[in-house]
């Protein structure tokens, strides 16, 4: 398990490195805040998991389960990133929003990661509105298309 490294000067939000006048290491301080950046700037996740991906791939990045185990016990909700050093886990942070290249939606965090419900399509009745409907079936499919919604329903 990666121990991330503390810094005594950071970022309030994500604890992105700062550097001081006269610091020796500056180039540790400045790779250390372009991988976070990399993993936070059009966040993308390949799902959710409870224990990490045997073969990981530099750059990839999960959503740890509550559940998590092994390398990501401890780390529940984070963004577990894996990089030439290891894993990293990002806290999520409220209004924090990451892309599931998996669901294909959009994920949000508050308190937890929670994603917009697929609302399905109106069916049955008294009166049947086609015209209606069929705006109704555009506007999800739209909203699939921007990833707020699953892109199969379901």
């Amino acid at each position: 398990m990666t121990i991330p490294a503390t810094f005594a000067s950071a970022t309030p939000r994500f604890g992105l490195p700062l550097l001081f006048s006269g610091q020796a290491q500056k180039e540790f301080f400045v790779n250390e805040a372009h991988v976070l950046l990399d993993a936070l700037v059009h966040a993308r996740v390949h799902g959710t998991a409870d224990i990490p991906p045997s073969d990981p791939v530099e750059g990839e990045a999960w959503l740890v389960q509550p559940s998590g185990q092994g390398d990501w016990s401890g780390n529940a909700q984070s963004i577990a990133v894996f990089t030439a050093g290891g894993w990293r886990f990002i806290p999520p942070q409220p209004g924090m929003r990451v892309f599931d290249s998996v669901s294909g939606r959009q994920l949000h965090f508050d308190d937890s990661w929670k994603f917009a419900a697929d609302p399905g399509l109106p069916t049955g009745g008294t009166t049947v509105d086609l015209e209606a409907r069929a705006a109704i079936g555009q506007l999800v499919a739209a909203l699939r298309d921007l990833g707020l919604f699953a892109r199969t329903p379901g």
